[in-house]
């Protein structure tokens, strides 16, 4: 069945938009060479418009990023109006900017240019252009969101390490305000703290006695007795070194002092000398000061008792006694302990770790000892002690759970992680240097990813702020896009009696 003639003009034109050049050139609206007539009009363009006149409108068409054929027809129209007084009896302008764009008009329409031009303006809008700002928005997005998760990484980042910097200084007792000084300060109450570590061992005098009379028994023999320095501390306390090895109080103690350690200076290339001149006195050999006075060399010479022989010092036959000293050790004073000796027990490394291993050691037999009067069942053991002494029978297992509780205390107090730090302070200062610059350096990463956060934060600004801007561009060429589309459409519309025109493939 055939359409009537008259359906025809309700019948839409559908073109794809990426194949309208083709589409206007195949059916010879447009030539083949219109980019060069483009060209052309183009330089005309970029003459006329440094002469135009003061309007508002022709200023806001020129701030424009293209002109194109129907914005040269406005600025014709509005040319008009601001021209008028050149208008002459014909019709005609003698005002050289009516001529220059009324000819620049003449050029568009010469084989249909302007059209082709508004085609390529559109199909580069919604292929390249519109695509590549969106794609811009995209990554101004996305860079948004990857600077914010990293900001609040840094964040977290930082409040651990400062948590982590808190639980330290938690652990060696500190507030972290001065970590250096809070330590050294620590150090000076370490004694009193071991000495009431020492006076908490007088309560395991009758665990000891217990383990004694236990080794005894099994030995079945007289023994030596067990945990000597274990003995020594719960009889006496925390004593020197010197009076656990000697047995003897000291009559004077000279505690070696903790010492903060300064940097050593700068090694010179030159040798110093001290304050001796480098030249001879005047006047001598060098054997006298200024002033002729003798050099006191602290050597007295003094005559022996025998002519030309040597006074050992030793009479008759009284036998002569060698004392051999180490290099740059001082001469022993009786009862004065200096160095390592006037520490207490609990503050010499050997003698702490010595103690420890006696502890630990009357510990595993208490344990063990419990576990076999707990367990009834444990018939070897019951018979292995019916001829143990009264000491070993007359025990209970809640008696014996609590010398366990009271030792395992004790090991535990001494033990402890502060403790351990305070001691190893106390045995090398330079220690002090190590613990605060691993704590400090809690605090310097903390201040780096804080820093790192500060960066996150301005680049994602920027982001932001470049998003701002390209949005507004976005929207420019989106509504010039649809506008380009209505012109297109509404203009080959015409070329064929009014039918519709669609311009397919078009998503904006």
């Amino acid at each position: 069945m055939e359409v009537p003639p008259q359906d025809y003009r309700n019948v839409p034109i559908d073109i794809q938009t990426s194949k309208l050049l083709d589409w206007l050139v195949d059916r010879r609206h447009c030539s083949l060479k219109w980019q060069s007539q483009v060209q052309l009009i183009r330089q005309r363009i970029d003459v006329a418009i440094q002469d135009m006149p003061e309007n508002q409108e022709i200023k806001q068409l020129l701030e424009g990023s293209y002109l194109h054929y129907f914005h040269c027809l406005r600025i014709v129209e509005i040319l008009k109006g601001t021209e008028a007084s050149t208008k002459n009896l014909f019709g005609r302008y003698s005002s050289q900017r009516m001529k220059d764009w009324q000819e620049i008009v003449a050029l568009y329409e010469k084989e249909n240019t302007y059209l082709a031009e508004l085609s390529s303006l559109l199909v580069r809008s919604i292929s390249y252009e519109i695509p590549s700002l969106r794609r811009q928005l995209g990554r101004c997005q996305q860079a948004q969101q990857d600077f914010s998760r990293r900001e609040e990484e840094c964040q977290v980042g930082a409040a651990e390490l400062r948590e982590r910097f808190l639980a330290s200084c938690k652990q060696y007792g500190i507030t972290g305000d001065n970590v250096r000084q809070e330590l050294l300060a620590l150090v000076q109450d370490l004694p009193s703290l071991l000495s009431r570590v020492g006076d908490a061992v007088g309560d395991l005098g009758e665990a000891i006695e217990l383990y004694q009379a236990c080794v005894g028994f099994v030995c079945d023999s007289p023994s030596e007795a067990v945990v000597p320095l274990l003995r020594h501390v719960c009889a006496r306390g925390n004593t020197t070194v010197q009076e656990w090895r000697t047995g003897r109080e000291p009559r004077r103690v000279e505690r070696p002092e903790l010492r903060e350690e300064e940097p050593e200076p700068p090694r010179e290339d030159t040798i110093d000398w001290g304050d001796f001149p480098l030249d001879p006195p005047p006047g001598g050999d060098g054997g006298a000061a200024e002033g002729g006075e003798e050099i006191d060399w602290g050597i007295t010479v003094e005559p022996s008792a025998q002519e030309g022989g040597i006074d050992w010092g030793a009479g008759g036959d009284e036998e002569l006694q060698i004392t051999v000293l180490e290099a740059g050790a001082e001469v022993p004073e009786e009862g004065v302990a200096r160095g390592s000796d006037a520490l207490t027990v609990l503050e010499n490394p050997e003698t702490r770790n010595q103690f420890i291993d006696e502890l630990m050691e009357l510990e595993l037999f208490l344990a063990q000892r419990l576990v076999e009067m707990e367990d009834e069942a444990d018939i070897v053991a019951m018979s292995q002690l019916q001829l143990a002494p009264a000491l070993l029978q007359g025990q209970t297992s809640a008696h014996m759970g609590s010398l366990l509780g009271t030792a395992r205390a004790v090991l535990a107090q001494l033990c402890s992680r502060s403790v351990q730090h305070l001691c190893m302070i106390l045995a090398s200062p330079r220690y002090v240097e190590r613990v605060s610059e691993l704590l400090k350096q809690k605090l310097k990463q903390a201040e780096l990813l804080l820093a790192k956060k500060e960066v996150m934060a301005q680049k994602r600004r920027e982001a932001l702020a470049e998003q701002g801007s390209l949005e507004p561009k976005l929207d420019r060429l989106l509504e010039k896009t649809k506008e380009l589309q209505k012109l297109i459409e509404a203009d080959i519309s015409k070329r064929y009696g009014g039918r519709p025109v669609n311009l397919m493939g078009i998503n904006l």
